[in-house]
């Protein structure tokens, strides 16, 4: 949580009675941080000093009020300033708001209750202000690339060399990968690192959103438009103003729908159902699919049209099972991330653990390593993560291994590996199940491990 700074306040006033009623009403709260001017022209040459609030008498005896407020705001249109005036001219008021001023209060019996109600509903606007930016900064940060994708491998350093790319222009992107790479990450890494990561992120899974709804979903409605429609509901298309839209499982899209995309992302213009109004789009397109959308075009699945059209820099993101020991170094992410939320103490892989980590597939990617982690340290008895404690539940079988492309002696040594951890390393189990000398078992071990494999 964003803890409030004490509010600096400047009290421009010539009036020296109203000056000590001011210092009195102001004192009885401790978190403001109160400074006094008599002219304008002292408080203009401290602005250096960042004040969140100014009540500004009107009639100043060096500067008019109107002009002392076009300073400030010239300076920093941040500062919320109160203007305090004996007149009660209505106009005066108004044209001072439409200026740029907080509020505008009247000196009479009431200034009190007034001033004190102002100075605190700015302060509380000023305070959301800092907590927005500081959220921003806190996601900005969050998503640097070296942060939020864990990993040395060489696969992931292409990755991150074409991230590095897709920030720098507005360039469409098309992520592909398989379930669980992590493709919304990416989407927002490549978001909060742009030049448009002060605007929306605004994520729509297609697979998830009934086909009869998507279009609703993306572009909007009227009010009335159909049945249900009892409310005007902006889109997707029109929250991601200024920002970037992810379109997650582009390929999941029926022809129609598909053929209404491709007209919004020529035109850069979105009309919502059943209205007329034209509204243009400045928004950057991220999509992602874990289908191969070259072959869905060939079976006449995907417009060939869309498909070129979303394409612009495609990233394709490596399965984990290509990224060698970058298992082993997310793992140790989602162990370290688990103890912080749950406030213990850091955990440590075992090298028995970190072999059979190292030994499986992991079909369901980053998303089932994530899983399979906090599992086992749930599990663990102390803050050693060991063999016992990882449990691989997925549907996986021993055909997975195909995945890899290795030598038939490589896959040898990982079935037997397999089986090992499996039966907890009992070699006399584990030779039975394979039918080989338990002699034969461990002669081939030693010469797998001398050659290195």
């Amino acid at each position: 949580m964003y803890e409030k700074d004490p509010v600096k306040i400047f009290v421009v006033e010539d009036d020296p009675a109203y000056t000590k009623f001011l210092k009195y009403v102001l004192g009885l709260n401790p978190d403001y941080e109160v400074e006094y001017y008599t002219t304008g022209k002292d408080c203009l040459a401290n602005l250096y000093k960042n004040p969140a609030i100014i009540t500004l008498d009107y009639s100043l005896p060096d500067m008019p009020g109107e002009k002392v407020l076009g300073q400030i705001r010239g300076h920093d249109p941040n500062i919320n300033v109160i203007i305090v005036s004996a007149q009660e001219k209505i106009h005066t008021a108004v044209e001072l708001l439409k200026s740029g001023a907080y509020d505008y209060i009247s000196k009479d019996h009431e200034t009190k209750e007034r001033l004190l109600n102002s100075i605190n509903n700015a302060r509380n606007k000023t305070s959301l202000i800092k907590e927005i930016d500081h959220l921003k900064k806190e996601i900005s940060e969050k998503y640097e690339f070296e942060k939020s994708i864990v990993g040395t491998s060489p696969a992931i350093r292409r990755t991150f060399a074409l991230l590095e790319k897709a920030v720098q222009t507005n360039i469409s992107v098309s992520i592909s990968g398989e379930t669980g790479t992590g493709k919304e990450l990416v989407a927002k890494a490549i978001h909060y690192n742009s030049k448009r990561k002060s605007k929306p992120f605004v994520a729509v899974n297609i697979a998830a959103i009934p086909r009869e709804l998507i279009e609703s979903e993306l572009f909007g409605h009227e009010k009335g438009a159909f049945t249900g429609a009892v409310t005007r509901r902006i889109g997707k298309f029109e929250e991601a103003e200024g920002g970037s839209i992810f379109l997650d499982e582009i390929g999941e899209m029926d022809l129609n729908l598909q053929a209404k995309l491709l007209r919004v992302l020529q035109e850069r213009e979105v009309t919502r159902i059943g209205g007329n109004q034209v509204i243009k789009l400045d928004v950057r397109i991220i999509a992602a699919t874990h289908k191969d959308l070259a072959e869905e075009v060939k079976g006449g699945r995907f417009r060939e049209d869309l498909y070129y059209r979303l394409l612009g820099l495609p990233i394709v993101l490596p399965p984990l099972r290509e990224r060698g020991n970058d298992v082993l170094l997310v793992a140790k992410h989602f162990l370290d991330q688990f103890a912080t939320e749950n406030q213990m103490r850091k955990f440590k892989i075992t090298p028995e653990a970190q072999e059979k980590l190292m030994q499986y597939p992991f079909p369901g990617n980053i998303r089932e390593l994530k899983s399979i982690i906090e599992l086992s340290a749930v599990m663990a008895e102390d803050q050693e993560i060991r063999p016992q404690d990882i449990s691989f539940n997925s549907t996986a079988r021993m055909e997975s291994f195909l995945y890899q492309e290795m030598t038939m002696q490589e896959f040898m040594y990982r079935i037997i590996r397999h089986f090992l951890n499996k039966y907890d390393n009992n070699v006399l189990e584990v030779a039975k199940k394979l039918d080989i000398g338990k002699s034969s078992l461990y002669r081939y071990l030693k010469e797998m491990e001398e050659a290195g494999i």
